[in-house]
């Protein structure tokens, strides 16, 4: 009987996986491909990149660890797992830092090369725990010189040792792939596409990974390989989709249905960037990028796109959005429609680049001079930014508005299947710009121009009833209008320095963006509409806080999840959901700033659980709080 036919297969309902070594062993790479296959396999996934927060941090060391977690599965699932089946350590620093999240038994992989005297001390160890016992009581430990039979798989073909252990990762993810019964034609294809121009470098990534394939066939230590079967999807064509990819499409798909060129103008920042570079890459769609150089720059282009009546967007994380507040402004005082879209990360200052938080609702609230009232809509994971977006674009131009669009790292850098739409089933975004007023006089001149006495005047600032003002095309016959940061006067837009009329023009700025309240849907609920506890979130939470909702109600527990995309204003409703339940939870990923507003509005006593660590919540830890709160009251 051959090694192989003695292999066990047990099948799994989901499954979590995570590849973690130095920011330059590719494991980035190696989690996408293994998602990328595993939603090819029918999987519905989840996945969390974390990358360290410097760009090169010194090799070998916990500040450099980088990895990549996928969890994939069967049935839906909302988030990336919380505790980890199989983990990939490329070195000691990735082992101490992620080994505490792998469960008990769990598969584990070492690199043993890397665990040399050098390699422990920077990782803190003072043994090496792959021979002290420490580690093969608890996990099915299998240390394996993946270096050394990386540079033996790719022999021959002319690569220094430097290009040949860049290869490791390869053999990690066929090792991988063959434990978890994924086929390897998908990488494959990606190798050939990706290093095709370099032969040399294509047969080695494909040698290295059927290197690690053949190894879990074949060798008598890994006796166990799991099969995970296919999810029960709705029918389509779905995409494995980034956040921040979802985000630029959905912008182009908003420029699309509003007949709009979009321009979008940003300066790079973590975690935003991918927007701009996304959208560089489809100036077929008539997208005109501009990278500014400065945020200040950016916004105030964008600005001037908006006026000059463009889709017109522009993007930052939370130290950006700072240096475009004063701008910001501008953009309220005009009541131009534009997006200003925040991929939220920890701070302040620079914080923690690379990590998640929702720290900036506060300063996407309040965060400039003056009464300066935004709406608010925040997406609630990777695939929701390409439809939030829109309504995000929708709200700006009904109410001659600049929209707040909150994601954040978690949602920018993790992916889920997509089920691609058909751009017939978009909802339309219909603009009407204000036509041209004829001349009147005799000589076919505007005798005092468009505000003057010799034909109609055009009023700047006369309103609909959605109290939107119109938004006029510079250059159109007729619509020359004052613009500025100066107070308008009401209706004609000239300068007013007029208290009552500041006053007047202060209530109905905040007024349009109080009714649209009037014009969104009203808050869902995901269980009862009235009971003992209810579960609000907002923003990247949602998977967790919705999958743990879900396992209260299963257990009998009295228990509903309500998950905000409109933050200003809030659904007409809310307040009265709000009433209907003794307890209110809110999950935030920040000090408790959507529980400060919620107990400002409505005077309801909602209860924080709150975290900065630059993690999303696990399941368990919001399951845990809905326990304690119930038991506690009852």
């Amino acid at each position: 009987m051959s090694t192989a036919e003695l292999k066990q297969v047990q099948e799994l309902v989901d499954a979590t996986v995570r590849f973690c070594g130095d920011s330059g062993d590719g494991m980035q790479l190696a989690g996408t491909q293994f998602t990328t296959t595993s939603a090819l396999a029918g999987n519905d996934v989840a996945t969390f990149p974390d990358f360290p927060a410097e760009i090169r941090a010194p090799r070998g060391t916990k500040a450099g660890v980088s990895g990549f977690q996928v969890h994939f599965s069967s049935t839906e699932i909302f988030t990336p797992g919380d505790t980890v089946d199989a983990l990939v350590a490329m070195n000691p620093a990735a082992l101490t830092t992620n080994i505490g999240d792998l469960r008990d038994a769990g598969v584990l992989i070492c690199d043993s090369s890397s665990f040399d005297k050098r390699g422990l001390e920077q990782a803190g160890y003072a043994t090496n725990p792959l021979e002290d016992g420490s580690l093969d009581q608890k996990y099915k430990l299998h240390s394996i010189d993946i270096t050394k039979i990386t540079r033996t798989a790719v022999e021959g073909l002319g690569l220094s040792q430097k290009e040949a252990d860049r290869c490791r990762n390869f053999f990690a993810m066929g090792l991988v792939f063959w434990l978890y019964d994924r086929s390897l034609e998908p990488t494959l294809r990606f190798i050939e596409e990706k290093f095709g121009k370099r032969p040399e470098v294509a047969q080695a990534n494909e040698r290295a990974l059927k290197a690690g394939f053949n190894y879990g066939e074949t060798v008598e230590a890994i006796n166990t390989q799991y099969h995970v079967p296919k999810a029960v999807l709705e029918p389509g064509t779905y995409y494995s989709i980034m956040g921040n990819t979802a985000l630029a499409w959905g912008l182009i798909a908003a420029a699309k249905v509003s007949g709009k060129r979009l321009f979008f103008g940003a300066y790079p920042i973590t975690p935003a960037s991918d927007v701009l570079h996304e959208l560089a890459r489809h100036k077929n769609f008539d997208v005109l990028t501009f990278q500014a150089e400065d945020e200040i720059a950016a916004v105030t282009a964008t600005i001037g796109a908006a006026f000059g009546g463009e889709m017109a967007v522009t993007s930052s994380s939370g130290p950006g959005i700072a240096l475009k507040a004063e701008a910001l402004g501008l953009a309220v005082m005009t009541e131009l429609p534009m997006l200003v879209l925040n991929i939220q990360r920890g701070g302040p200052s620079t914080g923690l680049p690379t990590k998640t938080e929702q720290s900036d609702l506060l300063q996407a609230m309040f965060g400039r001079n003056g009464e300066c009232p935004m709406p608010i809509v925040a997406a609630s994971g990777p695939a929701d930014c390409f439809y939030a977006v829109q309504e995000a674009w929708r709200i700006a131009t009904t109410f001659m508005t600049p929209v707040f669009f909150l994601s954040d790292g978690y949602i920018a850098n993790g992916s889920e299947p997509w089920r691609v739409p058909k751009a017939a089933d978009l909802p339309r975004i219909d603009i009407q710009h204000p036509g041209p007023i004829a001349p009147t006089n005799g000589d076919g001149a505007h005798g005092e121009g468009a505000n003057g006495a010799g034909g109609e005047t055009f009023l700047p600032y006369k309103r609909n009833d959605k109290l939107a003002r119109p938004w006029a095309l510079p250059g159109t016959v007729g619509l020359q209008h004052r613009i500025g940061g100066l107070e308008k006067q009401d209706v004609t837009g000239n300068v007013s320095y007029d208290p009552e009329n500041h006053q007047h023009m202060t209530n109905t700025r905040a007024a349009k963006v109080a009714g649209i309240a009037n014009h969104i849907p009203l808050q869902e609920l995901d269980g009862p509409s009235s009971g003992d506890l209810l579960v609000l979130s907002w923003g990247g939470p949602y998977g967790s806080c919705a999958t743990a909702v879900h396992r209260a109600q299963k257990a009998g527990l009295s228990v509903t999840h309500a998950h905000l995309r409109y933050l200003n204003p809030f659904p007409r409703n809310l307040g009265e959901i709000l009433g209907n339940f003794k307890q209110v939870l809110i999950p935030e990923l920040n000090c408790g700033q959507l529980r400060m507003l919620i107990r400002s509005q409505f005077l309801v006593d909602a209860v924080g659980l709150n975290k900065v660590q630059g993690k999303p919540f696990s399941v368990a830890e919001v399951h845990q709080k809905i326990v304690e709160m119930i038991e506690d009251r009852g």
